[in-house]
This record gives structure tokens, sequence and C-alpha cells, in this order.
């Protein structure tokens, strides 16, 4: 993934694998941010967050990338198989089916609509791969920023279900469901 994607009035974003070694500094800040409360990883010492980067570089069924804004790293994007990872035996998962997480860094000079330019080029990024025919995501249910982000770019609530770590809305968009939101 390096795919690079305009966003109007917002720059561009381009995708990379995430190194855990190499970036685990960069993003410690962010999943330990009060701002990244659902990311559940406040404590997460420098250390942590290598090992839970590390588990998921050697994972078959999950992925982790830096985005980038404007060519400076600016975000993170996670895909998974839910079959395989997260979901599994949580809801009937179909072919096509592509689990993500997205957290944005936090910023002393935030942007109106970053986020939602940051989710919908996260979106179009899992999208570009033809196999991909929806993605699921589970936030937790009292994030409402993100169920809200979540609508505008298509997502559709199916039910609340409960995963170890949290009580969660499982959500899915569709390619079609996404073009429609964002055309």
């Amino acid at each position: 993934m390096s795919t690079t994607l305009p966003a109007a009035g917002i720059g561009t974003f381009a995708f990379r694998p995430l190194d855990p070694l190499a970036d685990a500094e960069l993003i410690h800040p962010w999943v330990t941010h009060p701002k990244a409360a659902f990311w559940l990883m406040q404590d997460a010492k420098l250390q942590d967050v290598e090992r839970e980067y590390m588990a998921i570089a050697a994972a078959e069924h999950h992925d982790a990338f830096l985005g980038l804004h404007d060519g400076e790293p600016a975000f993170l994007m996670e895909r998974y198989d839910p079959s395989k990872v997260e979901l599994v035996g949580l809801y009937d998962a179909q072919p096509g089916d592509v689990g993500m997480h997205f957290l944005v860094a936090p910023s002393d000079t935030p942007v109106h609509g970053f986020t939602r330019a940051v989710l919908t080029a996260v979106m179009r990024e899992l999208f570009a791969d033809p196999a991909t025919a929806r993605v699921v995501v589970e936030p937790d249910v009292r994030n409402t920023a993100v169920h809200a982000l979540n609508a505008a770019v298509g997502f559709a609530p199916e039910r609340e279900i409960a995963k170890p770590e949290k009580n969660a809305l499982l959500s899915f968009c569709t390619r079609a469901q996404f073009e429609a939101a964002t055309a």
C-alpha cells in the first residue's frame, strides 16, 4: 500500500506499512493520548507499543499502516480479516469482508474536516482492492464521534456485540454504500 489520494482542500494521503521498531516512538504518544482512549493503550509504555505492532506485523491476517498527510505521518490504519481475528464467532463473516481500525494523531492545530478526510482516504484505500466487498468496524458503543464519522462515509450499524475488551457497535459499509455517501 502506497497509494496517494488527494482530498479536496486538505492535501494528499498515502499509506506505508508500519515499521514496529522504527515507528513505535512516533506513534507511542498518539496511542496513549487522552483523545485515543478508545484505542485502549492509555498506559502503554514504548516497549508495549513495539510489542503490539510487532505482533501485528507477524500476524497473517492483520496489518498496520502509517498514514501520511502531504508526506508527513498523521494517522494509523489497521486492516484485518474479521473471520480470522477480532470478530471470530461474533458475526457471520462474508467473503470480501475486511476489518478496519483508524486513529488520527493528536494535533495542536486541528483542521476542520481532517478526520473525515482521513477516514474517506482509508476507505478508498481498502476498496482499491477489488476483493474487498465491505468494510467491517467494531468501535466502542460509547464512541459517538466515530459513529457519526462512520455514518458519514456510508457505514450502517447492525447491532451491539460484546467483545472481551469492550461493548462494540458492529457496523458495515459496502462499496456501494461508500460510493453513495461520498459522491
